[in-house]
């Protein structure tokens, strides 16, 4: 078997970290893409901006002027507003059993350096919930995702999720911002849809053991290969599905990557939803997808137009070789609380080491760590022979690439933006 050069395996890890870099570049620079690409201007986004819901959170940490400081993106699974179409395909609120964080990704930025990272939490992180209600009756040894539904309304439960992720994993956070269950299909119906290549057909497919009963809870369905245009409704689908399943050599395969091949797909999604934005230059589609996702989202109420409009602008010219994204490493195991993701807390590509590398320093202090399959606490402690990475200088690529478990060749059986 030939043996890869130096320069093919340097291309290849260029190749794995693209698909993050479009993400978070993206999640930074969007409002720039939609103000200069259809001449917009600042005032009709301050405009427009007033519109998304702010709600104080008391969890959150004020970060210093020309500080580093970690923004929280929540997708939720909340069926609030939804129509009656929407509701047929997807179930309404009772359906959905309250309301939980179906993604969870924080941002580092470090405005000064000039350098990002992204760090993303599978939904079924096994943790101890912290700033429940306390009529509450979820358990607290649960799944980070259920920390969101505290008192089932986007404040209490944006409060308790930045609490639980300042206490189990050391992370401060600075700010939020939500996005509810139809988010993404108004934002993909807008652009007139995104452009994916499908390698396999691919569909959503559980079958209960105990009843023999197969499922599509997604609603994903996509027997074509090729480039496929993507309704917002299918987009949404894909996004979702737990249950992936791809038709090779005549018969159906299941993704063996579970929730992180979800967080995968959802990355590559919002890549293909990126590429659409920057290549559409009618200013009445942007205006339309500018005025469609603001009543998708809620945020903190410290977040400013001023600061998103100046952090986007100090990263329009993001170097993608300053980018990592990274996933928190875990294990699937049964618990109390049922199927759970076990945190890997030690060695080189273990959680410790992964959120050290993410804030480019040492992690927060930790009050209730994350939890072992028997609800034991797991210490999260970096090596003291292990050196976090200065957030003053670029990061090593090759260094990175081959050690954080954070970048992962895309399987090839994932759709992928074209």
């Amino acid at each position: 078997m030939a043996v890869p050069s130096r320069r093919e395996r340097h291309r290849a890890k260029r190749r794995r970290r693209r698909p993050a870099e479009r993400v978070l570049r993206g999640f930074i620079g969007l409002v720039v893409v939609l103000l200069v690409v259809a001449g917009l201007g600042y005032g009709y986004f301050r405009y427009q901006w007033s519109k998304v819901v702010s709600n104080p959170c008391s969890t959150c940490v004020a970060a210093a002027n020309g500080q580093p400081y970690n923004v929280l993106l929540i997708g939720s699974d909340t069926r609030v507003g939804e129509t009656a179409a929407q509701a047929q395909q997807f179930g309404d609120q009772s359906n959905a059993g309250g309301q939980r964080s179906d993604t969870i990704k924080i941002i580092h930025v470090d405005p000064s350096a000039g350098t990002a990272s992204s760090l993303s939490i599978p939904r079924d992180t096994y943790v101890t919930l912290s700033g429940m209600e306390a009529g509450s009756q979820l358990s607290s040894q649960n799944k980070i995702n259920s920390a969101f539904g505290n008192g089932n309304n986007i404040k209490t439960g944006a409060d308790a999720l930045i609490q639980t992720i300042e206490n189990t994993f050391g992370i401060p956070i600075s700010h939020y911002i939500s996005i509810n269950f139809f988010g993404l299909e108004d934002a993909v119906n807008a652009l007139g849809g995104i452009s994916m290549e499908f390698p396999y057909p691919v569909r959503d497919h559980y079958c209960d053991p105990s009843t023999g009963i197969c499922h599509n809870n997604s609603g994903l369905d996509v027997p074509a290969t090729g480039c496929q245009v993507l309704s917002g409704s299918q987009a949404l689908a894909l996004s979702r599905s737990r249950y992936f399943q791809y038709y090779a050599n005549g018969r159906w395969v299941s993704d063996p990557t579970s929730d992180i091949g979800r967080i995968q797909r959802q990355n590559l999604i919002i890549s293909a939803a990126l590429n659409k934005a920057k290549s559409t230059y009618n200013p009445l589609r942007l205006n339309a997808l500018l005025t469609s996702v603001v009543h998708d989202f809620s945020k903190d109420d410290a977040l400013s137009p001023n600061d998103l409009y100046a952090l986007a602008e100090r990263y329009k010219a993001f170097s993608g070789s300053q980018l990592l994204a990274y996933t928190l490493p875990t294990v699937g195991a049964s618990s109390a609380a049922g199927s759970v993701q076990v945190v890997q807390p030690d060695g080189p590509n273990g959680a410790a080491q992964t959120i050290t590398q993410f804030l480019g320093g040492p992690i927060g202090t930790i009050t209730t760590p994350p939890l072992s399959a028997y609800g034991n606490p797991l210490s999260l402690t970096v090596p003291p022979t292990t050196a976090a990475p200065a957030t003053t200088a670029p990061p090593s690529s090759t260094k990175h690439a081959s050690t954080s478990p954070a970048a992962p060749s895309i399987p090839v059986y994932d759709p992928r933006p074209c």
